[in-house]
């Protein structure tokens, strides 16, 4: 039921729809809740055709006040990231960019190429397109400007050796961990690589060629000669920048394509005119939207996770509705003034218009890239209905695995598949615990009742606020076996009453021959069908994700035995030395003087450290043999197609049909 008009608050907020099973299926923000929710609450012959769909679906709604609308668009940002919910424009074309970082906030601030996440303390460069550009611009600026690149263990282990690694020696570090460089001429490199990185190339190229030839005339020519290589160095990376615009501009381009379904994005970062780095994403475009509102929505996309990266001034098409709030928003991010700009002639209007020109090419390979993936996925899920006498085509489907080593650390996996795409999201792995020895049918009982039995359980969120998907009912059961499994399967979902409502198969390893219940005779799906080859994904990614589970416990326990029982050496003392080395096979390897070096460690605790995994080690070469004989033939030959998983599929021709949205 949905509420009175008169009963929703007149003050700006948030507010999100949700289905008949609790999951949150649109977030939108609002100046006004009142004012925005009463535009949904008429004659669905009123509304768009997306907007009919979704309170068709919509059971309920609820709302969060806030004080400004700054906050508004905050907490709805942070509410779609969270429950991505089906009917918001979401972000399809996923993929990672590479940046240049430089961790600022340590003593000696470490260089590196990195994905993902972004933290503060960090000043980041880019998105760069190509990775091996970017780490060959990088190269060559630690010629000039010799930052450390390596891992803070790694760092701490050369501190502790008093001896640099090899970086130092070809003069592409300048020996921090060694004190071979001053914190003062230190931060003069990391100065200059990021003002350099930030488009001022000319004042660092004039004050490297007035050093040149005032070392030239003071008849110091080693340190001329050295000069002139870090010009040539600088030089060369600076002609990776394209010149754009003028000196002092700062912004950020943003060229938008689109059609009634999808729109792709192009993002510049123009910094002192130089074109430094770009990035770009596809959106799909589920809710009804003017061009001005889906402007606000490709801003929120792009900078809701770069407080640290916005430009002064951002170029645009068309400002977006509710400008003022927008640049409010972005100027506190920002933690300076932020102006968004629509221009219409000029040198900036020819930026924009490049920006769209990429962002048009982009749009047309993504619809032809599109097109095959769509394809061949609604043809799979359709041929799958058809092979196994399903109800309906099967939109999600979950997959289980078990996986142990002679009964020990037995372990399931169920991996899932919506609407022909993995989704690593949902996947879950089981500990079992109540199957002693070896009993695969036991396992797969007891994984497939602590799954099934949470099927009409609320959607609940989780530790950090995240709604669980657990619930969620799949249209198909695939399990990993043969008869045995299948009849696993059809007995617990007899016993929980689900018989009627869960479909289920069972592809059994050797012929890849599926068995549905009913039927004595199993299945033989063609083998050139796209139906069987999502199937053998979903059965090889159930495969590799139990192993991997596998091998986490087995190595967690082979780590815990290692350093157990050793005198004096409790979980503080067995973390931390973990920590510090890096892992169990770096305390192997190191002798009882580096183990004594650490200076919280006493004498007497290194020696026995040292001893007990030295004597583990004899014991392990004689008895070795004999424990990896122990591993059962199917259990090697799943590690192996794990391990090699990768290999295959890029020498599979069929299409690739695992994209992530």
């Amino acid at each position: 039921m949905f509420p009175r008009p008169d009963n929703i608050p007149d003050r700006p907020g948030s507010y999100q729809f949700k289905d008949a099973d609790g999951r949150v299926i649109y977030v939108g923000k609002a100046k006004s809740l009142r004012s925005r929710l009463s535009n949904y609450f008429v004659s669905p012959t009123l509304l768009h055709p997306r907007t009919a769909q979704l309170m068709e679906r919509a059971c309920s709604v609820e709302w969060i006040q806030v004080g400004t609308d700054v906050e508004a668009i905050m907490l709805e940002y942070n509410l779609i990231k969270i429950h991505r919910p089906h009917f918001n424009v979401r972000l399809i074309d996923d993929k990672s960019y590479p940046w240049l970082a430089v961790t600022v906030d340590e003593k000696f601030p470490r260089a590196m190429v990195t994905r993902g996440t972004r933290h503060r303390g960090t000043r980041y460069f880019g998105p760069y397109a190509q990775a091996y550009a970017l780490r060959e611009t990088l190269d060559l600026l630690l010629r000039t400007f010799p930052l450390r690149t390596c891992t803070d263990t790694k760092y701490r282990r050369h501190e502790r050796l008093g001896r640099p690694c090899l970086l130092f020696h070809i003069e592409r570090c300048s020996g921090p961990c060694v004190g071979e460089v001053s914190v003062e001429q230190y931060k003069t490199y990391v100065n200059g690589i990021m003002n350099f990185m930030d488009g001022d190339t000319k004042t660092i190229i004039d004050r490297l060629h007035e050093s040149m030839q005032a070392a030239s005339v003071a008849q110091e020519y080693e340190l001329a000669a050295r000069l002139r290589d870090q010009l040539e160095s600088v030089q060369s990376a600076s002609q990776r920048q394209e010149m754009v615009s003028f000196a002092e501009d700062d912004l950020d381009v943003i060229g938008i394509a689109e059609d009634e379904l999808e729109a792709a994005v192009q993002v510049l970062h123009v910094r002192h005119g130089r074109v430094v780095g770009r990035n770009g994403f596809i959106l799909e475009k589920v809710e009804p939207m003017a061009p001005d509102e889906f402007v606000g929505r490709v801003l929120e996309t792009n900078y809701g996770e770069t407080p640290l990266e916005i430009a002064k001034e951002i170029l645009v098409d068309q400002v977006p509705v509710d400008q003022q709030i927008y640049e409010e928003w972005l100027s506190e991010r920002r933690e300076r003034r932020v102006r968004i700009r629509a221009p219409q002639r000029g040198r900036k209007r020819r930026l924009l218009e490049m920006a769209q020109q990429n962002a048009t090419e982009q749009l047309n390979r993504h619809r032809t890239r599109r097109a095959s993936d769509l394809t061949s996925r609604a043809l799979a899920l359709d041929q799958l209905k058809d092979y196994l006498g399903l109800r309906s085509s099967p939109l999600r489907i979950e997959c289980y695995d078990m996986s142990h080593l002679q009964g020990t650390n037995y372990v399931g996996s169920m991996v899932v598949m919506e609407d022909g795409l993995l989704k690593r999201s949902d996947y879950r792995r089981f500990k079992v615990s109540t199957v002693a020895g070896n009993d695969d049918y036991g396992a797969m009982r007891e994984v497939l009742m602590r799954r099934l039995a949470r099927i009409d359980d609320p959607v609940l969120p989780n530790k950090e606020g995240r709604p669980t998907r657990f619930s969620y009912p799949p249209q198909l059961l695939l399990l990993d076996g043969g008869k045995g499994q299948l009849g696993v399967g059809e007995a617990v979902l007899a016993e929980l009453g689900l018989s009627d409502r869960l479909e289920l198969a069972s592809l059994a390893k050797q012929f890849e021959e599926v068995y549905v219940p009913g039927r004595s005779e199993p299945i033989r799906i063609p083998r050139d069908s796209d139906a069987i080859y999502l199937l053998q994904q979903l059965r090889d990614e159930a495969h590799r994700f139990a192993i991997s589970f596998h091998r986490e416990l087995r190595g967690k326990k082979m780590t815990k035995g290692a350093l157990d029982d050793i005198p004096g050496l409790g979980p503080q003392r067995k973390e931390r030395l973990l920590s510090e080395l890096g892992s169990l096979a770096a305390i192997r390897r190191a002798t009882t003087a580096e183990l004594k070096a650490l200076g919280w460690m006493p004498d007497a605790l290194a020696e026995r450290i040292h001893g007990q995994l030295h004597r583990g080690s004899s014991l392990r070469a004689n008895v070795g043999h004999e424990d990896i004989g122990q591993e059962s033939h199917n259990e090697q030959a799943d590690i192996h197609q794990a391990d090699n998983q990768q290999t295959s599929e890029t020498r599979d021709e069929r299409p690739d049909m695992t994209n992530a949205r």
